[in-house]
């Protein structure tokens, strides 16, 4: 995680943003962390916001993940009714 002055933040905001690619950027203020820079989407997916299933599977980088769940079998069971 990266870190950065509120003064570094000030000075090179580009950066910040570009660091802020890779993951969250915590702002100090007097040595002590006030605040946190993160992208759009990385917000989006923190506070909770729910994704409808086409866009989940529209991501980038789904079709690179290998995803082979083993075969459950179901059994049924005998049940009574007296």
């Amino acid at each position: 995680m990266n870190i950065l002055t509120s003064r570094e933040l000030n000075h090179d905001v580009s950066s910040a943003k570009k660091a802020a690619q890779n993951g969250p950027v915590i702002i100090t203020d007097r040595g002590k962390p006030s605040h946190v820079l993160m992208t759009y989407d990385d917000f989006n997916r923190l506070s909770g916001k729910r994704r409808s299933l086409i866009e989940t599977l529209s991501m980038p980088g789904l079709s690179e993940i290998d995803f082979s769940p083993e075969r459950v079998e179901i059994l049924s069971r005998p049940v009574d009714l007296s």
